[in-house]
């Protein structure tokens, strides 16, 4: 029973994401006149461009997409669709941002760029003065460094030609609309995606202290370019904030109460080790295990996985397996966790299940769960105890979600 309420609440929570309403809800506050070039980056950028192109239609001279691998569902007449790497660059990340960049260079006052942004834009839109060989390095250091992604982020801002509000300053003197999914605590503008269109509020300080926070090995090259100032002030550039994981968070509530659950939003900003989150979640379920109703603590936000083993997994995964450790045996607990977009980490899975039978299962496999944890090898130990929740790409993205759910010890 805590299984099949925990895919009904996770499924609920992100069909009511999905990011067509955050189109629709900009281009009604939007008074956008003369001609529309139309640009959507990130995993949801096909299902946003579509939305955007059914509003539009003929309005839109051209327009490009970007986003994930397998995450473009076929052709959208007038717009040219581009996959590519996440969440390490490649080389059709490059060549898509070079075709963008092309599609939008030489406008007139006259031209505006209806630009859809959301989440893994960082990854899939970019333009760099160094090789791929080293933007693929300082990426995949960045993240196994358990930086927080605002870190990350202003580490790609001062890299990138288009990152930081650069590429609003390359639209110049077209006007720049900009539509957010957000997928980033606090919905700062200038972080979802690093802000290409927006001015950045982080400085080359902000970039020495993460340098030295991480004791990053950035060689001198890079680290020229590094220090170039992003833009403080863009004028040519409006923005409407879309989905966020407030939202998420909500109809995971509603859902759950749906299904008969006393709800409780633990917070819908957590940000700390996903190893740390399983524990903490937990902890939570061990304190309320006497009650006499269904109990669901909700939290959202976006944990971070520091590398250590040579594992697969992603850090909703993570998540669960620590979390499986600690409610061993406890029949009445679940923990999930989900990314909304359907992927966690380099994985097909979009998050993981536990129970209080789960590390029973793996032992009696011989497998020892907080190894796995330790080699950050969450996605092989959950498939062998039916523990993988895989959606598929699910359109939008609009952070991770976690839930605690807990029934009468009486009621299974």
């Amino acid at each position: 029973m805590l299984r099949e309420d925990a895919k009904s609440i996770y499924t609920y929570a992100i069909k009511e994401c999905m990011p067509n309403s955050a189109v629709i809800c900009a281009l009604g506050n939007f008074d956008i006149k003369g001609n529309i070039y139309l640009v959507s980056i990130g995993k949801a950028a096909w299902q946003m461009a579509s939305c955007a192109k059914g509003v539009l239609k003929e309005r839109i001279v051209k327009g490009a997409v970007i986003t994930k691998y397998s995450h473009s569902l076929g052709k959208i007449d007038g717009i040219d669709i581009y996959e590519a790497s996440h969440p390490v660059p490649d080389k059709n990340t490059l060549d898509a941002t070079k075709a963008v960049l092309s599609l939008t260079q030489n406008l007139t006052e006259h031209d505006n760029v209806l630009f859809l942004v959301s989440g893994g834009g960082s990854a899939l839109f970019e333009s760099v003065d160094c090789t791929l060989d080293q933007l693929q390095a300082l990426t995949s250091e960045l993240l196994a460094s358990g930086a927080s992604i605002d870190e990350v982020n202003v580490i790609r801002k001062h890299l990138s030609n288009v990152k930081g509000g650069r590429f609003a300053e390359h639209c110049k003197p077209a006007r720049v609309y900009t539509v957010l999914l957000s997928d980033v605590l606090g919905d700062r503008i200038d972080t979802i995606a690093s802000g290409p269109s927006v001015a950045d509020a982080s400085s080359v300080d902000d970039v020495k202290s993460i340098i030295e926070k991480y004791r990053l090995k950035i060689d001198a090259e890079i680290e020229k370019l590094l220090m170039r100032e992003t833009p403080k002030k863009i004028e040519n550039s409006i923005c409407f904030v879309g989905g966020s994981v407030k939202e998420l968070c909500v109809h995971a509530m509603k859902s759950a109460q749906s299904l008969g659950y006393q709800t409780t939003l633990l917070t819908d900003s957590m940000c700390m080790e996903a190893k740390e989150a399983g524990k903490y979640l937990a902890k939570i379920a061990k304190k309320h295990l006497d009650t006499e109703i269904p109990l669901a603590f909700i939290a959202g936000g976006e944990t971070v996985v520091k590398l250590k083993g040579k594992g697969k997994g992603g850090r909703n995964q993570e998540i669960a397996l620590s979390a499986a450790i600690e409610i061993r045996d406890l029949e009445n607990v679940a923990v999930f966790s989900v990314g909304s977009d359907g992927t966690d980490g380099p994985t097909d899975a979009a998050g993981g299940y536990a129970d209080g039978n789960t590390l029973k299962t793996l032992e009696s496999k011989q497998i020892n769960a907080k190894r796995m944890l330790d080699e950050n090898d969450s996605y092989n130990a959950l498939k062998e105890c039916f523990g993988l929740i895989v959606t598929g790409p699910t359109g939008t993205n609009v952070n991770d979600i976690s839930v605690v759910l807990i029934n009468p010890k009486n009621k299974n």
